[in-house]
């Protein structure tokens, strides 16, 4: 009990044990995408602390994060979306307001490589040929 209540407890803090970074498209898509979304970065931090640690730390699965199926996930990198992504800017949509996060998980550093940010009014599904070129890079 007190070991559940000792990680609860960081996780309330917001102690986190996973590290974030981003490729510079997912920057470029991110700017773009704040001109018009004011509160993306607060709503990032939200989803980063609400989704991602909640589903690969705590195992909890919220139906918010789904893996991209034939994205040629492996043990050591697996490939994300985010669906429910609630922003604030987009009053009464909730979680289902259209934006979309596609991110690289790797589960032994525990690390998160975001790579793609779109909104679903604008673009259908995610790129995959970033995925591609993303999973090239790393492993060349």
């Amino acid at each position: 009990m007190r070991r559940f209540f000792i990680g609860h407890l960081s996780f309330l803090c917001g102690y986190m044990r996973i590290s974030y970074s981003e490729t510079e498209k997912f920057k470029r898509d991110f700017k773009k995408l704040l001109k018009k979304f004011l509160s993306l970065k607060n709503d990032l931090e939200v989803v980063k602390r609400n989704a991602i640690e909640i589903f690969h730390i705590y195992n909890i699965d919220n139906n918010s994060v789904c893996k991209i199926q034939d994205a040629g996930n492996f043990a050591e990198l697996f490939f994300y979306k985010i669906k429910k992504f609630a922003c604030r800017n987009l009053k009464g949509h909730g979680a289902k307001s259209g934006i979309r996060v596609v991110y690289a998980f790797f589960p032994k550093k525990q690390q998160v490589i975001f790579l793609e940010m779109y909104f679903k009014a604008n673009q259908e599904n995610e790129t995959r040929q970033r995925i591609i070129d993303y999973k090239i890079a790393e492993l060349l």
